[in-house]
């Protein structure tokens, strides 16, 4: 029993789900259930109006007849008893049979229609006078018996009882009493309503079936109109979609003047303006692109001249005065950072264009932290800064780009030596079965609330005033961001002034891996409980390139350079 109460409870729960969800999903559905709800409303309420009012008139009729003939009754009976000389006449007994035969035949409008003549004060006469019935089975309502008793001059009730042995049923009874020489004597009719019954049913039927063949019309009708609404709707939904996949030929058919008419031309004007329009940007796209490209590939050459003479030049600097051996060192730092320009450059023309490709493959992650702060640390060392690493004992594999990560790396370290004010920066590695997640916390000027906007963008500076440590192009985070994104990853950042920042990069262990969860928190836990998650940069992931826009609870901050 248990099992089969679990089966049945999941397959109403599930029932109860497909429900909602195509009740959520049909806009037509809606509007017919909508429909069926209040027509069945009216329609329930006009019926009991009319079956009430219908009730009433047929129980109004038959009160008025029944009072009206048990005032005749009661005239009869009175004139019967009149010649009678009081209580002990012998003619008493048989007169009062005779009366109550008579009334029983004359009047009757059914077959179970009965008279009784009720007495308390005569012993010699029988306490009830009923015709072609039982008298001990033909009892008075006791409320109608003490409303007589009380003297009042007619009464009537409507109730349930017999006269027979058939089940009780409703009945009319009226009353009256009769005061003559012989005494007291109290008329009793009772008239069944078997027949206002069955009236009263067969409007109830009659209603109940034309109000079932309504509610199945109105269903009907309001079937076809919504239907001649939602399927330009629901067309238009669907060419949305094939234009949002990029199919920017599709339109909608335009038939008759009406205003859904109206719609589908507006519509397609819509779509053509935003197919112009995607057209014309994809080209403007593509100019910059091959700009970027062409530029970049052409200054290879110049650059590559320069990069020797400076290199001759620098072979000689210590021949040199010490203001040209100065400037000799300069001209070699720039040409450096230039070079390095013009490579990131590329990378963003090959993001910009598709043509980035990701090469994973099984690798340790913890050989690229440690190759990156080998790397850095005398950068690290010469600003003042050391670099603390946290990373498990065991191998940490993971299906990436280890080139791609690696920059990654050295572009968030970098950025961490560049702010972080020559104090410590700490570089931790965690993984679980899913994801794999490295945070990268420095101790220096930390991000501003209002910088959300700029995360990671491309050129932008925390502070431009401020003059840079390490040499960097001010690609650095955008490229890393891109990084993050063809690895299916997150790439987050939290910051706030004067306690430092902490970038988070979040990567799937296995490619096509979804991440929900991070091994590692975003905001570190020596920010304090003053500060939490206060402003937090949004959560890099797929291939969007339009800005994030953030959740009011968690300000962004932007990239620092």
């Amino acid at each position: 029993m248990r099992r089969w109460f679990q089966r049945a409870l999941r397959a109403a729960r599930w029932l109860t789900a497909r429900v909602l969800a195509r009740w959520r999903r049909s806009l037509q559905l809606r509007v017919v259930a909508s429909t069926l709800i209040a027509s069945s409303i009216m329609t329930v309420a006009l019926g009991l109006f009319v079956v009430h009012r219908v009730t009433d008139g047929l129980v109004a009729a038959e009160r008025e007849q029944a009072l009206a003939q048990l005032a005749s009754g009661a005239n009869y009976l009175g004139n019967e008893l009149y010649g009678l000389n009081g209580p002990d006449d012998p003619d008493l007994d048989s007169t009062v049979r005779l009366a109550v035969a008579n009334l029983s035949a004359s009047g009757a409008r059914s077959a179970d229609f009965a008279v009784a003549v009720q007495q308390t004060e005569n012993a010699r006469l029988p306490a009830k006078y009923v015709l072609r019935y039982e008298a001990d089975d033909v009892r008075p309502p006791a409320a109608l018996a003490r409303l007589i008793a009380s003297g009042e001059q007619r009464g009537y009730e409507f109730t349930r009882t017999t006269v027979d042995e058939r089940p009780a049923r409703p009945f009319l009874v009226a009353a009256a009493p009769v005061e003559t020489k012989a005494g007291r004597f109290d008329l009793y009719y009772y008239f069944p309503l078997d027949d206002q019954v069955a009236t009263v049913g067969l409007v109830q039927n009659s209603l109940t079936a034309i109000g079932a063949l309504l509610l199945l019309l109105l269903a009907a009708i309001a079937g076809i109109v919504t239907r001649q609404v939602v399927t330009p709707v629901r067309v238009a939904a669907r060419t949305a979609e094939r234009l949002s996949a990029g199919l920017l030929e599709e339109r909608m058919v335009v038939r008759g003047e009406d205003e859904l008419a109206r719609l589908a031309h507006s519509f397609n004007q819509m779509a053509a303006n935003l197919q112009r329009q995607i057209v014309q940007l994809e080209n403007l796209s593509r100019l910059q692109q091959r700009f970027t490209s062409d530029v970049s590939h052409e200054l290879r050459t110049p650059l590559t001249t320069v990069r020797m003479a400076a290199d001759v030049i620098q072979m000689s600097a210590d021949t040199f005065p010490p203001a040209l051996a100065r400037s000799t060192e300069l001209l070699s730092a720039e040409v450096d950072r230039f070079e390095s320009l013009l490579n990131d450059l590329l990378e963003i023309s090959r993001y910009d264009s598709g043509a980035a490709v990701l090469e994973p493959e099984d690798t340790d992650v913890r050989t690229l932290v440690t190759r990156t702060v080998d790397g850095l640390s005398q950068l690290a060392g010469r600003i003042g800064s050391t670099l603390e690493v946290h990373m498990p004992d065991d191998a940490v594999i993971a299906e990436v780009d280890p080139r791609r990560v690696e920059r990654i790396l050295r572009n968030l370290v970098g950025n961490a030596i560049e702010h972080g004010e020559g104090r410590p920066v700490r570089i931790t590695l965690a993984s679980d079965a899913d994801a794999v997640a490295i945070t990268v916390r420095d101790y220096g000027v930390g991000l501003r609330p209002g910088e959300a906007q700029a995360v990671f963008d491309r050129f932008w500076r925390a502070d431009p005033s401020r003059a840079r440590q390490t040499g960097g192009t001010g690609l650095g985070l955008s490229i890393s961001r891109e990084d993050a994104r063809l690895h299916d990853g997150w790439l987050q950042v939290w910051g706030w002034p004067g306690l430092g920042a902490q970038f988070r990069l979040t990567l799937p262990a296995r490619r096509g891996v979804r991440l929900t969860s991070a091994p590692l928190p975003l905001a570190p836990g020596d920010a304090g409980t003053r500060y939490p998650r206060a402003i937090e940069g949004p959560r890099i992931e797929g291939p969007r390139t339009e800005p994030v826009i953030p959740h009011p609870a968690d300000t962004e901050v932007g990239n620092r350079g």
